[in-house]
């Protein structure tokens, strides 16, 4: 037997000795993950509607939450807080000799998308802290700022996909091959 016959057991047995202890002080990378977690995580929609949790909310629910969570940032109206306004600019954009302002009513061509980007984001301070109703009556109360709905509208996963956006058609999705 040659010695490196006679090493190959000895480096065998240290390699999984090796990866035994990394094992055991292992930041959890390969941990099954739970429905839960992905579920947490799992906030997307799409623009017919797929995806879109349960729940409900009309815009007068939706002042309320604003009032409550979102004005600090956005301001009392919606287009005169400290960060970009949520309403107005419509015609604006591809406009040469306009600025163009791109907010809920003149730039987001998919009510769901405003849906899914609130649930996952805001508030700013405190991300994926809504309920979905809280979610779709901060949805519809910004839709009926910008004139989209009406004021006695309810917002949920059947109706919102059906809101006509402005911009629409200015977009298109994804498909692959494209």
């Amino acid at each position: 037997m040659s010695t490196r016959d006679a090493l190959l057991p000895a480096i065998a047995a240290l390699a999984l000795l090796t990866v035994q202890a990394l094992a055991a002080e292992s930041p959890n990378l390969g941990k099954a993950v739970t429905d839960d977690e992905i579920a947490a995580w799992d906030l997307d929609a799409m623009p017919d509607g797929r995806f879109l949790p349960a729940g409900s909310g009309t815009p007068e629910q939706g002042h309320t939450v604003y009032v409550e969570k979102c004005q600090s940032c956005h301001g009392p109206h919606g287009n005169d807080g400290t960060t970009l306004p949520l309403l107005g600019g419509v015609g604006t954009i591809g406009k040469n000799d306009v600025k163009p302002l791109r907010t809920i009513g003149s730039y987001w061509p998919y009510a769901p998308s405003i849906f899914a980007y609130i649930r996952r984001s805001m508030p700013y301070y405190d991300s994926k802290s809504l309920t979905n109703d809280e979610v779709y009556a901060v949805t519809a109360y910004l839709l009926r700022l910008n004139g989209l709905i009406g004021e006695t509208d309810t917002m949920n996963a059947q109706t919102l996909a059906k809101v006509e956006m402005p911009w629409r058609d200015h977009f298109r999705p994804f498909q692959r091959g494209d």
